[in-house]
């Protein structure tokens, strides 16, 4: 008999799961055996990824920027989260009842940690992005010190987040909070994530809806003024390419989840979502992967580095490499006694990767941010620095589209 104020500290995981109403089986049904599938083939995909990523930024020194410390945590956050979910695979199904308390708040503490992490890095990343662009800067110049700051503040809230559930917020003394979902959790602490991972969301729309339309109406007001071959539709057409993608993908992957986790954190008794919430989960945690294609592999310097890690080759970059980057086409001169070169196609960007090394920095403008383009000068003196007149515009290859000044 249950009695209200009681803590039940010594009983068996069945115990709470007939409490919430959650089945836990005694043999392996053909939903656990699915289940696990996927989600070990999902996992080892994440650690495989995630590790790769995490190999091409720290060997090369080109990544050694704050956008790609972010990167990395992102990388790191989802490495975390695929061994958490291959803990889960191993720790499921019939062997879920063999597991003490302890061992149920551990498997449950790693998944929330990692994917809190996950989420919270994505909104770090993008706060970086909307930095670099309003400072009309490729790479955030935001001190390495206040990065790892950032990064150590990531963590801490997400090991609060996820170990509060073991040492306060849960059901135990309290069986009517109990959640479906999570037999051992409050309800509220359910509702709580969901409304965490919601906001996060809309703070990533708000940030990269603003800089869209700052990039668009910038781009817009320097194609009033500058008569090279900018190619302003296509940057126009790349940026929001780009946040349909990092939008879309936490959509697909992360909404599904939120919903019954809140449906079951607000209490919904006529809502199955224990008929869907493996499935769900599993979304969520292919988002780990997701994250690797999104934020790393479609940036062609980074494919390079995959493919050089993958096939062991020790490729050295040519002595003249200022050489490759000589204009090649014509100059057209313009009023006010200033020069426009044309610019290259964007193939060669692509063969040769980000701009070299050395590319003086007061060369880089926010076109460059919003485009990936390597081009404007800030210090023109044709004109004020909302492009209101003539500029100066040097000769350099274009990047790709995949550039990570474009991806968060």
């Amino acid at each position: 008999m249950v009695t209200m104020g009681q803590c039940y500290y010594n009983e068996t995981i069945g115990f709470f799961y007939n409490n919430s109403g959650k089945e836990l089986s005694s043999h392996w049904r053909p939903k656990d055996v699915v289940v696990v599938a996927l989600g070990l083939t999902v996992s080892v995909l994440v650690l495989l990824t995630n590790l790769l990523v995490i190999a091409a930024i720290a060997s090369n020194r080109r990544f050694h920027q704050p956008i790609y410390y972010l990167l990395g945590n992102l990388a790191a956050a989802d490495l975390f989260a695929g061994v958490a979910y291959l803990f889960l695979m191993f720790h499921t199904g019939p062997r879920t009842a063999r597991l003490s308390l302890e061992g149920w708040f551990v498997r449950q503490g790693l998944l929330d940690t990692s994917l809190t992490a996950s989420v919270a890095t994505l909104l770090a990343i993008a706060v970086e992005r909307h930095r670099s662009v309003m400072a009309v800067q490729l790479h955030s110049r935001l001190p390495r010190g206040r990065v790892v700051l950032l990064i150590v503040g990531v963590w801490v809230a997400a090991l609060g987040l996820g170990l509060l559930p073991a040492h306060s917020w849960h059901c135990l003394c309290a069986l009517d909070r109990c959640s479906r979902m999570a037999p051992l959790l409050s309800r509220s602490y359910l509702a709580v994530w969901a409304l965490s991972s919601l906001l996060v969301f809309l703070l990533m729309v708000a940030v990269y809806t603003r800089i869209f339309f700052y990039v668009r109406r910038r781009v817009q007001r320097m194609a009033e003024h500058v008569s090279c071959h900018p190619r302003y539709r296509e940057t126009t057409l790349s940026l929001v390419k780009t946040v349909v993608i990092i939008l879309g993908a936490f959509v697909v992957c992360w909404t599904p989840g939120q919903v019954v986790l809140l449906l079951d954190g607000l209490g919904c008794k006529s809502c199955n979502v224990l008929a869907v919430e493996k499935y769900f989960l599993l979304l969520a945690e292919a988002n780990s992967l997701v994250n690797a294609v999104v934020y790393s592999c479609r940036d062609a310097e980074m494919r390079r580095t995959f493919r050089r890690l993958l096939c062991g080759l020790c490729l050295r970059r040519s002595t003249h490499e200022s050489a490759r980057y000589a204009p090649s086409t014509r100059t057209v001169l313009q009023s006010n006694h200033t020069r426009c070169f044309e610019f290259p196609l964007q193939q060669q960007w692509e063969e040769d990767g980000p701009c070299p090394k050395g590319f003086p920095e007061r060369l880089r403008t926010l076109y460059e941010t919003a485009s990936g383009i390597c081009a404007q000068s800030k210090q023109a003196p044709a004109g004020p620095n909302d492009f209101g007149e003539v500029i100066h515009v040097q000769s350099v290859p274009f990047p790709s589209h995949d550039d990570p000044s474009l991806t968060p």
